[in-house]
């Protein structure tokens, strides 16, 4: 069954995010003492006690909302409400009971809930003994805490412990099939996309740019099968980065490209490909990310232009990346949105592809022979033999006469033909030289893989890190653009 959802609420700036990421044991929320930062319903899994709950942070009641989406910020605060199980009233002992204070009191007096009065900023005993004046708020003595100096966590943990629904044998959720993050621009479509996946109002949609600022993961389930999709603030160049909590949101793109096991690239179709989207893309080759380029709005243009035409563009925009398959959907309208987390899986399954150390080496034997290596200097590069030592991304290690003596130009040509010859075609495969005296620091690696093609059998129960002889080819049927219909 669902776990319950402990929702934190208060007016803004009492120390919400904080708290959340405080409780969670890592920073998720961005914080920032400016008002109002947190708009979307931010959550993650929290085992304690022998109890697994999700905790949500919300935005702050009745902020004014410099952007005007201060109703779309109290549409998710009260969906957060309706959903919580146990609400925990966030004040401030250092400010005082404020009449916003007083209206989130007034506001939570309709719910039938258990609500726990939390008084964050109590970082000493004096400051402690003035949240006596919270008692008039109606809610009982208040349970004081202070998130920055990192007290009161376990107080807090018990009270929420004991207000918890009756235990009945919940579980943590099944590990995800797939962790998804959407980047881009701003405003190319992110947010859309994740409620189309979603099927519901999961974050806020606006045509204001920049509306998403933390990174969010939306938990949703498909065919049976758990994804989390990550929505992620749109990108801007630095030099345009207004302010901390824009850097932050940048800050929070990348991590989430790190933690992804397939990344979306989107675009909006209406506009140019830019050098942010450059920077962008670069980001996820050097990290060896599964990825797609995502054509969004489509329905904008496609009267102008064909998919053929822009595909043909994305390419020329990004030559180093011609692996990358390429999508075109309506988000707002949810055209090929489930096509797209159907390739999205396809390429999860490719990243995931072990491949026969003797079948590796001739096709890399096949590869020199017909393009061999140029000199370096008086010097012939030589590959002595290969090996794969890991997955997600396919990782394989040349043991060469010296790495240096190879130029990235040719790494490209080996990578390529690499890729037209086994079951990885459209995603990123690293490539590491080592130099043939190195073999011994690889041995363990090389006699596992050798293990691996001679007795495929043990590896059953691994198969996120292997692939069986008799495992079917999972390499699309056709390359390039994914030139769907509309």
């Amino acid at each position: 069954m669902a776990v319950p959802i402990v929702a934190i609420v208060g007016r803004p700036n009492v120390g919400k995010s904080s708290l959340f990421n405080w409780l969670a044991g890592r920073r998720i929320s961005i914080v920032d003492p400016t008002a109002g930062v947190t708009r979307d319903r931010v959550s993650t899994l929290i085992e304690q006690g022998g109890r697994v709950w999700e905790l949500m942070d919300t935005g702050g009641v009745g902020i004014v909302d410099a952007d005007n989406l201060a109703a779309d910020v109290e549409r998710q605060i009260q969906i957060a409400i309706d959903q919580a199980a146990v609400i925990l009233f966030m004040v401030d002992v250092r400010e005082g009971v404020l009449p916003l204070d007083e209206e989130v009191a007034q506001r939570l007096r309709a719910v039938r809930k258990p609500i726990i009065l939390v008084a964050n900023k109590a970082d000493t005993e004096k400051l402690a003994q003035q949240a006596g004046e919270f008692f008039r708020l109606g809610y009982g003595e208040p349970l004081c805490v202070s998130a920055e100096q990192k007290i009161g966590k376990e107080e807090l943990f018990a009270a929420i412990l004991c207000r918890l629904p009756s235990d009945t044998g919940e579980s943590p959720p099944a590990e995800p099939a797939l962790k998804i993050a959407i980047v881009g621009r701003r405003n190319a479509g992110k947010s859309t996309f994740i409620n189309s996946l979603a099927g519901a109002e999961r974050v806020i949609v606006s045509e204001v740019p920049g509306t998403t600022r933390d990174s969010v993961d939306v938990r949703f389930e498909r065919d049976g099968k758990t994804y989390i999709a990550i929505d992620t603030a749109g990108v801007r160049k630095k030099t345009s980065l207004a302010n901390d909590i824009e850097y932050y949101s940048l800050h929070r793109a990348q991590r989430s490209i790190r933690r992804a096991d397939v990344v979306l690239h989107f675009f909006d179709a209406r506009h140019r490909i830019s050098r942010v989207d450059k920077q962008l893309a670069e980001y996820i080759m050097e990290e060896y990310k599964p990825a797609i380029f995502v054509v969004n709005k489509w329905d904008l243009v496609k009267d102008r232009v064909d998919t053929q035409r822009m595909a043909n563009y994305v390419r020329a925009m990004f030559p180093m990346l011609e692996h990358v398959p390429i999508a075109f959907i309506t988000a707002k309208k949810g055209k090929n949105t489930l096509r797209l987390l159907q390739l999205a899986v396809q390429l999860h399954k490719q990243a995931g592809v072990r491949v026969n150390t003797g079948d590796l080496n001739r096709a890399l034997r096949a590869a020199i022979d017909a393009n061999p290596p140029p000199l370096s200097g008086n010097r012939q590069p030589k590959v002595f033999y290969a090996t794969q030592i890991g997955v997600h991304p396919p990782t394989i290690v040349l043991f060469t006469n010296g790495p240096e003596l190879f130029d990235d130009s040719y790494l490209r040509y080996l990578t390529k033909s690499l890729r037209d010859q086994f079951p990885f075609s459209e995603v990123a495969i690293r490539l590491i030289l080592r130099a043939k005296g190195e073999a011994k620091a690889t041995e363990t690696a090389n006699e596992s893989a050798d293990a691996l093609d001679e007795n495929p059998d043990i590896v059953r129960g691994l198969a996120s890190a292997t692939r069986p002889r008799n495992q079917p080819d999972i390499r699309p049927r056709h390359k390039g653009a994914e030139t769907w219909d509309f």
